[in-house]
């Protein structure tokens, strides 16, 4: 006989009910956060596959481990070794299929404002079919029919959904960093140790941006090449440190009392991330050395491509925080936006967390409703209606589809493309990067100046 745990889980899969852990020692969890970590699940679940499908030995795993793999292939017309099951095409195709999972979902879900309809039903469970859902999504893509012209068309659509998705990437990092100082900004009245972490963190986050800017001073310039190397490192550089000295001038310190070192900190490791990663991503440079031998120059010192797949790593992190960022903040109605920066943000009852990232927004509502059918509690904190725009987080997570495609593809030319040849650079990437750097400082600017010039628009 099943206990009431495998009964609720039962419910969570195959109907309205909201999915929980069958630990009874776990904390309890909100049914808004749960609902977005299975999509946020969904969504690395099927990264994770892309990433795969581009590994060079995965063809060969195939070959030597399926059996019937050749016939199999002739059977899908496909030739003898199955070229569209990997690589770059298949990126495409799959991610298309997740594309389309939460486009549905964000047309689905448009105007959404209680929990009660059945629309928001279809949101918060049947899990098992929204699997089975996805998973016949992301098979459908191989069974269209021009090929070519799919490719051509979906990588356009693909660079245009994947700028997107940086725009909002840059938004949360610069919400994160507010958030961040806020939080621990507020302990101090408490405690004054909260001062001491305050300036360990800062002076390890300008540490790091400092030891960054050195070593691609060091490896990523020369004295006859790469002169965009050198002018970018200098405009980058001196970026960050003018909005460090803008963020604790006087007259930011008047409208924002709270704004520090903290902020400009992380935006600076960011921004240099950002360089090292365009960096990387650039075509190499050779010159000609003494006994006329070509040399590379401005690359990685240490072993080829190396760089490439440290950038591509740290962006794969820095793209599953942003995701895990956005399921575990209270993006309530009564919480700011991403970039307004409140005047007197310190409330009396506040007090700072450790957990910098986790505000919450939504500890006022009623908590006599919970699921403890034997396992980890639910709280229902949208009975009163939806605490975030359904239909937006479907789009972000839509657009989300389409940087993994590009970001995991390298954003190069599909036609001109080879698996092995994913890291040898491209013009393209090279200037989205830059042009990441300079959005994301001008929008972290933006929050520190826009109080100033519209004060009453910005206060408690």
């Amino acid at each position: 006989m099943c206990n009431p745990c495998c009964l609720s889980q039962l419910a969570c899969c195959c109907g309205s009910a909201a999915c929980s852990l069958c630990c009874g020692c776990c904390p309890k969890i909100k049914q808004s956060t749960g609902t977005r970590f299975m999509y946020a699940f969904y969504f690395m679940l099927v990264t994770v596959i892309c990433v795969i499908m581009m590994s060079p030995t995965v063809e060969k795993q195939m070959q030597e481990h399926i059996p019937f793999y050749k016939d199999m292939c002739e059977t899908l017309k496909d030739g003898e070794i199955c070229k569209s099951l990997v690589g770059y095409s298949a990126v495409y195709k799959v991610c298309f299929g997740m594309a389309c999972f939460f486009f549905f979902f964000c047309l689905f879900t448009i105007r959404v404002q209680s929990s009660k309809g059945c629309r928001a039903a279809v949101h918060n469970g049947f899990w098992f079919f929204k699997f089975i859902a996805l998973l016949a999504c992301c098979a459908g893509g191989f069974f269209i029919p021009d090929e070519k012209m799919f490719l051509e068309v979906w990588r356009y659509v693909g660079a245009v959904g994947g700028v997107l998705f940086v725009l909002i990437q840059l938004m949360l990092l610069v919400e994160f960093a507010h958030r961040w100082n806020q939080n621990w900004t507020s302990g101090v009245k408490y405690n004054k140790l909260w001062y001491a972490a305050l300036a360990l963190v800062t002076l390890l986050l300008f540490t790091v941006a400092l030891g960054a800017l050195v070593f691609m001073g060091l490896y990523y310039t020369h004295p006859e090449k790469c002169f965009l190397n050198k002018v970018f490192l200098g405009v980058n550089g001196s970026l960050c440190l003018i909005v460090s000295l803008l963020a604790i001038s006087p007259c930011i310190q008047t409208f924002q009392p709270m704004s520090g070192l903290l902020q400009p900190g992380v935006i600076s490791v960011y921004v240099m991330y950002l360089t090292f990663s365009a960096f990387s991503s650039k075509p190499i440079e050779h010159v000609v050395d003494e006994g006329n031998v070509t040399v590379n120059v401005c690359v990685f010192p240490f072993s080829s491509g190396s760089d490439k797949r440290i950038a591509t790593g740290v962006g794969t992190a820095i793209l599953f925080c942003c995701i895990l960022y956005s399921c575990l903040t209270s993006t309530t109605r009564r919480s700011a936006t991403a970039l307004r920066v409140y005047r007197n943000a310190v409330q009396e009852n506040e007090r700072a967390r450790c957990c910098f990232c986790c505000g919450d927004d939504t500890d006022d509502f009623d908590e006599e409703e919970k699921k403890t059918g034997g396992g980890q509690d639910v709280t229902y904190d949208e009975r009163d209606g939806t605490i975030y725009s359904y239909s937006y987080f479907h789009f972000v997570f839509f657009l989300g589809s389409l940087y993994v495609m590009m970001t995991v593809t390298n954003w190069f030319h599909y036609d001109k493309a080879e698996i092995e040849k994913l890291l040898d650079g491209s013009w393209s990437v090279f200037w989205i990067k830059i042009t990441s750097c300079w959005i994301c400082l001008l929008l972290y600017m933006g929050t520190l100046v826009a109080p100033m010039l519209c004060p009453k628009r910005f206060e408690a």
